[in-house]
């Protein structure tokens, strides 16, 4: 048999078999150190995304029931409507580009044109017309403040749900990637003669000292641990979202009663139709009647006539995939805790007893010092790259960063940008531009002094125009220069809205 070369401490032969044995065993050390991690991720992911498309499947069924059984055929004659705002929710959840606040403004002015057309049957509506109504939208506030209140709600719980459930597929892929080790013939080297070196000089038994294993694996894990300051920051960013989900941001919350709030916009809708036609009239002008004899829009508020009952708590379809967004946030949230510092903490980690090493004691003179048995004197290196520039046993190149490692840096910059911006109530992709304060949480953020639905029917309907963003000078002026209604008229209007604030409340 070759004798050792050098200092060599085995055939050539052994020593690659043990290079190679080596490589396996730091492959193996690290996937099992990081087990846990990475399989919390995949289950968490798959648990979150399964809930949500619970979530949003469960609520689309809950109001097509509930609409079929309380408003009959006119619903089921304009289902589509609601059919395309939950595809629309579905497909930004899923990762579609869906401008959250034009969809929802969208469905809004969809269901206007369809419920003034319903209402107003003894008229041809034609397109024109219903175009012209769409400007009218924001001074009218036919369906009253539910629409405001409910874009807020909507937008904020959406972003936080689709960007916490990417954050959870980002931290998945790069666990899965980081714990991949790829080793430099140094580390092998560094390895195969902390761990097999006793073999050939017959101590089989003793095992490496404490400080020189943490030293050999933190000049090979070097990389590794210069991803743990941007992780800390991802898994911190993570946490604060998942605050969200479990207080004014919860999706639960804000999805499952949207068949009865968006009901309560039909009822204010059908409640002020009056109100409404007169104003849409004197705006877009008389439309032709349809000849078909059909009622005045005075005697078509029993359209839909049935008034709303939404279900008892009892009735309610169960909890999406059998649980409920609070328990799975509770539990992520003390996962994630546990996963800070992980990589900067692998040598730690590996050089366990049980593992690898004779124990932490450092004045054991009974372990292998990577020259005989006996006490390990080197001090132990930081952490990361540059400060293995003295490592002892693993020689580093600190200059040459890993670009595989460097990658997985700048994912995670990328998510915990996305994850704050979530935090905000904003999507990177679209920026919230309603007047929605950020600090408002799940309420509408609205004071005593806000608009109420009906401020258009007074004289000064151009101020309320002015402070909506969407409403342009045309329809402000159309405004000013038609007369109010009768005060009658606004004097039951007024007790209505009283009654209706009260019952939002």
């Amino acid at each position: 048999q070759q004798q050792p070369m050098g200092n060599t401490c085995c055939s050539s032969e052994m020593e690659d078999k043990f290079g190679q044995q080596s490589k396996l065993e730091l492959e193996n050390l690290v996937d099992e150190t990081s087990k846990e991690l990475r399989s919390t991720f995949v289950s968490r992911h798959k648990k979150f995304d399964e809930f949500f498309l619970e979530l949003l499947e469960n609520t689309e069924k809950s109001l097509n029931e509930m609409f079929v059984r309380t408003y009959g055929k006119p619903y089921m004659q304009n289902s589509e409507v609601f059919q395309n705002l939950f595809a629309e929710l579905k497909r930004y959840y899923t990762g579609g580009n869906v401008n959250l606040e034009e969809m929802l403004n969208d469905f809004w002015s969809r269901l206007l044109e369809r419920m003034f057309t319903l209402l107003n049957s003894q008229y041809v509506i034609t397109d024109d017309y219903l175009e012209c109504i769409s400007k009218y939208t924001d001074q009218l506030k036919p369906f009253g403040d539910v629409p405001r209140k409910l874009k807020a709600q909507v937008t904020r719980a959406f972003i936080a749900a689709r960007t916490f459930v990417q954050g959870l597929s980002v931290g998945r892929e790069v666990a899965n990637r980081v714990s991949k080790v790829s080793s430099t013939p140094a580390c092998i080297r560094a390895l195969t003669k902390m761990m097999y070196c006793t073999y050939c000089q017959a101590m089989p038994s003793v095992k490496p000292c404490n400080n020189y294993c943490l030293n050999v694996m933190k000049g090979c894990l070097a990389n590794q641990a210069d991803l743990d300051p941007e992780w800390n920051q991802y898994i911190d960013a993570m946490l604060l979202v998942a605050q969200r989900l479990e207080g004014p941001f919860n999706i639960e919350s804000v999805m499952e009663p949207i068949d009865v709030k968006i009901s309560e916009a039909i009822m204010n809708m059908q409640d002020n139709s009056v109100q409404v036609s007169y104003r849409v009239f004197q705006g877009c002008g008389q439309p032709k009647p349809s000849g078909m004899g059909g009622r005045s829009t005075r005697g078509v508020s029993d359209v839909f006539n049935a008034r709303f009952r939404p279900y008892s708590p009892e009735e309610r379809p169960t909890t999406a995939a059998g649980t409920s967004l609070d328990r799975l946030v509770i539990d992520i949230k003390e996962k994630l805790k546990l996963f800070k510092k992980l990589w900067s903490n692998l040598p730690e980690d590996i050089c366990q007893p049980h593992r690898v090493t004779a124990g932490n004691a450092t004045d054991d003179d009974q372990c292998w010092n990577g020259h005989t048995k006996g006490r390990y004197f080197p001090e132990v290196m930081k952490d990361g790259l540059t400060n293995q520039v003295n490592n002892p046993e693993v020689g580093v190149d600190i200059t040459r960063p890993d670009t595989f490692i460097r990658q997985q840096i700048m994912a995670l910059r990328v998510m915990t940008n996305k994850l704050k911006n979530a935090y905000n109530g904003n999507d990177i992709y679209f920026q919230d531009s309603s007047d929605e304060g950020s600090g408002s949480g799940s309420g509408s953020g609205c004071t005593e002094a806000c608009v109420t639905e009906f401020d258009f029917a007074s004289t000064e309907a151009p101020v309320v125009g002015a402070d909506r963003s969407g409403s342009g000078p045309v329809e402000d002026s159309a405004a000013a220069t038609h007369p109010a209604p009768s005060a009658a008229l606004l004097a039951s209007l007024a007790l209505s809205v009283l009654a209706l604030h009260r019952l939002w409340r």
